[in-house]
């Protein structure tokens, strides 16, 4: 008899050493006047986000809630870092290329839809797909909820 195992979703933080998290999510705490758990939270998302663009090659049609656009400016900011990243995980560097003016909860959807394809926790609350989801502000209850 063989036992099927549900494979655990797995994170952004999950890409980088502890280190490199740490050291993103400090910098865009900083940068961006975030709490540190908001920052943790939106650099995992910008991790899985940028990872996935970048295995499927769908950049051009994919593109970083309000709330996660800062986190993948945190990554571009360190740019050799980021560059060395980028080459090792899908073997190009992947520029960004802004197209926010196109940022529609239905592209969040499909973006979250992505993002949960390729096996990774959607932190919904800042992708503004929650149900609950109170923008600007999103969840409404403080930014650590």
């Amino acid at each position: 008899m063989t036992i099927a195992v549900a494979a655990q979703p797995r994170t952004g933080r999950a890409l980088v050493t502890d280190t490199e998290f740490d050291t993103l999510a400090a910098f865009c705490a900083d940068e961006y006047g975030l709490e540190r758990c908001v920052a943790d939270r939106v650099i995992d998302q910008a991790l899985a986000f940028v990872y996935v663009m970048g295995t499927t090659g769908e950049g051009a049609t994919m593109a970083p809630s309000q709330l996660v656009d800062p986190g993948w400016h945190t990554l571009i900011l360190h740019t050799g870092w980021y560059a060395d990243w980028c080459r090792e995980q899908f073997g190009y560097f992947l520029h960004h290329q802004p197209n926010s003016k196109v940022r529609t909860r239905g592209l969040m959807t499909s973006v979250v839809d992505r993002l949960r394809a390729a096996g990774f926790e959607v932190d919904e609350q800042l992708w503004g797909t929650a149900a609950e989801c109170n923008s600007p502000a999103c969840c409404g209850d403080g930014p650590c909820c």
